[in-house]
Order: structure tokens, then C-alpha cells, then sequence
């Protein structure tokens, strides 16, 4: 379980709870909500999750002046976005204030 930070969901975060996390492709919702309750110590809502296709990729580069290239693909993945309930939050920095 990785957290995915990006901009839209900083901003889901502050307003609604939600923290998104990218998991194994082979879990469900219900490991996905036992998981994050047992790593933060939180009460979660709901979960919500989506699969994503991984896509073909092409490379071309030099070696020796001449172009080789090469194909590959990247990995299927799947996204779980969490619903904390009132009254928790999750510091993903691990940033506390100090006085």
C-alpha cells in the first residue's frame, strides 16, 4: 500500500477526508479498510477502488549512432480511495508542529 499525493487529493483530503492509496491489484475493499485501520489506527467509512490498464510504452535511443528501439508495458494497478470517519485524520508526512 503506496499513498498517491497529488494536488487533487491534498485538496480532498482537508475537505472531505479522503486519502488515496495505490494497492494490489488482487485485493478488495474489505483488506483495503482492514489494512489502512490497522496501519493508522483510523475508523474508515468507505472505500472505493478503480483498476487501471497498464499502457504500451516505446523507447528509442542511441547507441553507438545507431537508434535502437524497444517496446515494453507497464503494470496494471489499482487505486483505493479511503472515506475516514468524523474525527480522524492520517499524517502522511509524519510532520508534527513543534513550539
Amino acid at each position: 500500500m503506496k499513498p498517491l499525493l497529488t494536488e487533487k487529493m491534498s485538496h480532498l483530503e482537508e475537505s472531505e477526508r479522503k486519502y488515496a492509496f495505490q494497492v494490489n491489484p488482487d485485493s478488495n475493499k474489505i483488506d483495503v479498510k482492514k489494512a489502512v485501520e490497522k496501519k493508522f489506527d483510523v475508523k474508515v467509512s468507505k472505500v472505493t477502488t478503480m483498476n487501471f490498464q497498464g499502457k504500451n510504452k516505446q523507447l528509442t535511443m542511441r547507441s553507438g549512432g545507431r537508434p535502437i528501439r524497444t517496446s515494453g508495458r507497464r503494470s496494471n494497478w489499482k487505486k483505493a480511495i479511503v472515506t475516514l470517519q468524523d474525527g480522524y485524520t492520517i499524517d502522511l508526512f509524519g510532520m508534527e508542529a513543534e513550539s
